[in-house]
């Protein structure tokens, strides 16, 4: 596996297996690499010729300082964790690199970025739109893989591509999880014991929800008061959103039907952890 730390020379590689028709993957991180990644690295290994893998915490889109500077960084156990999986290319840009001096475009998705956590997080969106531009300007995939545990800004970086014309598809892979159904994230590793153990509830009643919706008609009102009471009662959490949503558009839905998704935020200490799940098939 090389390590590449450079945009231009990036660029210049991925030109170069571009122009002998190879067929490039690309997974983007932040690094703290953990299985939900791995999970990515592998769809792309078996799909494309070449996989670049990029590691890169992009302070565009934190909206504190301190979250930033607390953010888990093991570059050098995350490089062993891409080279066991088959990455060929690890694109490890500083910030320098990404956003030297004079820097000063910003992009945005627009409404569809507006709400649940560009509500909550203003400006996040914005940064991620803008780094995943960059890094895609960069690495020139053929196609590119998110997981679909942060759904809405899989949905933003559709939109994005999709309006501004790149040449690249994107694809949402599945959530991974532990075996008590907490989504994997970099930010568990910041979970007190307490919480590690309380985290799951989020997974476990959105699907005793889920269900209940399918055996009877269910408003999103009603599924929302219901998941506030659940874990309010039985966990330390604080909720900070959960909003159903059309799978599609991201517009909210009055009942909780088939093509919709639910969608949380809630907090364990100082740790803020989302998830989704949705009601039926996602799109492609």
């Amino acid at each position: 596996m090389k390590i590449i730390n450079s945009v231009a020379e990036m660029q210049a590689w991925s030109e170069e297996q571009r122009a002998s028709k190879v067929r490039i993957g690309f997974v983007p991180t932040m690094g703290a690499l953990h299985d939900g990644h791995a999970s990515l690295f592998s769809r792309s290994v078996a799909a494309n010729s070449l996989t670049i893998a990029s590691i890169f915490v992009n302070p565009l889109q934190f909206n504190s300082e301190s979250d930033l500077d607390t953010y888990p960084r093991q570059l050098e156990a995350d490089t062993e964790i891409a080279k066991k999986q088959g990455v060929d290319i690890l694109f490890v840009p500083s910030p320098e690199e990404m956003y030297p001096h004079g820097f000063m475009t910003s992009i945005s998705a627009g409404s569809i970025a507006s709400t649940m956590e560009g509500l909550h997080r203003p400006g996040h969106f914005d940064g991620v739109a803008t780094v995943v531009v960059k890094l895609l300007n960069a690495t020139k995939p053929h196609v590119a893989y998110f997981g679909q545990k942060d759904f809405q800004q899989l949905a933003v970086i559709r939109q994005v591509v999709r309006d501004l014309s790149i040449d690249c598809s994107i694809e949402g892979v599945p959530t991974v999880r532990n075996h008590f159904g907490l989504a994997l994230s970099s930010r568990n590793s910041r979970l007190t014991p307490e919480h590690v153990a309380e985290a799951p509830a989020i997974y476990v009643h959105l699907q005793e929800l889920i269900g209940e919706s399918q055996r009877e008609h269910t408003s999103s009102d009603s599924i929302k008061m219901r998941f506030t009471s659940l874990i309010e009662t039985s966990t330390s959490g604080v909720i900070e959103y959960i909003e159903v949503v059309d799978t599609k558009t991201l517009l909210p839905t009055s009942q909780v039907t088939a093509g919709c998704t639910i969608c949380v935020a809630v907090w364990f200490g100082d740790v803020r952890l989302i998830d989704n799940v949705s009601v039926g098939p996602l799109p492609d």
